[in-house]
């Protein structure tokens, strides 16, 4: 029986590195990253998503989003 993927997207011009999606995800999904001096959310853990949906709810930028069925 195969398990359902998600697909983690994190929109860069949205997100202004706050954090709290990467400390708050309970599978480790995100990760904080350097990107063009700008510190970013980053989905490192793809394969972790459980679709909870959590850091798209908390993120206070709206730069995440969670789609089902990868």
């Amino acid at each position: 029986m195969k398990s359902e993927r998600f697909l983690v997207e994190v929109k860069r011009e949205f997100c202004k590195g706050c954090g709290v999606c990467s400390l708050l995800c309970p599978m480790g999904v995100i990760s904080m990253e350097f990107s063009d001096a700008k510190r970013i959310a980053v989905p490192s853990h793809q394969e972790r998503c459980t679709g909870c949906r959590y850091c798209e709810e908390i993120c206070p930028d709206f730069a995440i989003s969670i789609k089902r069925g990868i």
